[in-house]
């Protein structure tokens, strides 16, 4: 059986990789990455740094990530496509390029617990793979410390959830990924606290706070601009009712 080594590599910076994460490349035989082209090519290219820098000689096998159909109105079932084409595309690399008993390595964004589908693809593979995941720092750790700011309140919870679901939220100590649409401009009050940042732990990090009836409409012209510029983007963002 093959091993698939799934390493979180933390935000953008280098410095991020834990001593634990250096290890695991140390074991791997080919290392793999879906490739969505020139949008997030920077993406690329810092895995790439990272692999310079703690295994050197070691190169990314690139595969073609089959698109995603946007057009369906059943959301779940068009992730669930995607997913298995993803598992087909990445077993078909895999059996060519790692000999029976070896590992294939995976450097995910951030940790490939929070809001990655690497391990689930993985686990629906048409070939037997051995997955062993390895933390990363979290964009939720970046944003706190990029702020300065504890993530919780004493005695309060701290909810995760995206964009698409932050209209049932309370709001009280809320983190919020994958929101394109800045769905806390309809969902939040105006004097909600926010504290946002994007491309977090790399050169080009953008940091924003204040109360989203000040900034919030700041934070969708610099993301937009952000985006424009680099041709796609990565953010979070805490919500916090006084």
């Amino acid at each position: 059986m093959r091993r698939a080594l799934l390493i979180g590599i933390g935000t953008g910076d280098p410095r991020q990789v834990t001593l634990q994460a250096v290890d695991a490349m140390q074991e791997v035989d080919a290392f793999f990455v879906l490739d969505k082209g020139a949008t997030t090519g920077t993406l690329t290219g810092i895995r790439q740094e990272i692999l310079d820098a703690y295994a050197p000689g070691a190169e990314l096998i690139r595969i073609p990530d089959p698109p995603r159909d946007r057009s369906s109105k059943d959301y779940e079932a068009a992730v669930d496509d995607w997913h298995h084409r993803r598992a087909v595309a990445l077993s078909v690399a895999i059996t060519r390029e790692v000999p029976d008993g070896g590992a294939a390595g995976f450097l995910v964004w951030g940790d490939p617990a929070l809001y990655d589908s690497t391990l689930r693809v993985i686990r629906r593979a048409p070939i037997a793979l051995e997955p062993t995941v390895i933390p990363g720092i979290t964009s939720m750790q970046a944003l706190t410390a990029a702020h300065a700011i504890l993530l919780n309140r004493v005695g309060e919870p701290i909810h995760i959830t995206t964009g698409r679901r932050l209209a049932e939220d309370d709001g009280r100590n809320t983190v919020v990924l994958l929101d394109a649409d800045c769905t806390f401009l309809e969902t939040a009050h105006p004097d909600d606290e926010i504290y946002w940042g994007a491309y977090l732990g790399t050169p080009q990090e953008i940091l924003v706070s204040g109360t989203v009836g000040d900034v919030g409409e700041e934070i969708v012209r610099v993301r937009a601009a952000a985006r424009a510029e680099h041709g796609w983007i990565m953010d979070v963002y805490l919500l916090r009712r006084p």
